[in-house]
């Protein structure tokens, strides 16, 4: 079961975070917020984690 981490504000940036938090063994899920109808690049995203593994994303992410 997967639990809300983050929100982004980009396609792009959730990427890079997605990127460095599996890098480290950890998976992550994104997935963009509102309607369907406007999902692209430009619209917020939510970086999703395995619940109760928030606090490894936060050190994976406090190394960069």
């Amino acid at each position: 079961m997967f639990t809300d981490y983050r929100k982004t504000t980009n396609l792009i940036t959730a990427e890079m975070w997605k990127s460095a938090i599996e890098a480290e063994g950890l998976p992550v899920k994104i997935l963009p917020d509102g309607n369907i109808l406007e999902w692209g690049e430009r619209v917020g995203y939510r970086i999703m984690v395995p619940k109760g593994r928030e606090h490894v994303a936060d050190e994976i992410l406090r190394k960069l």
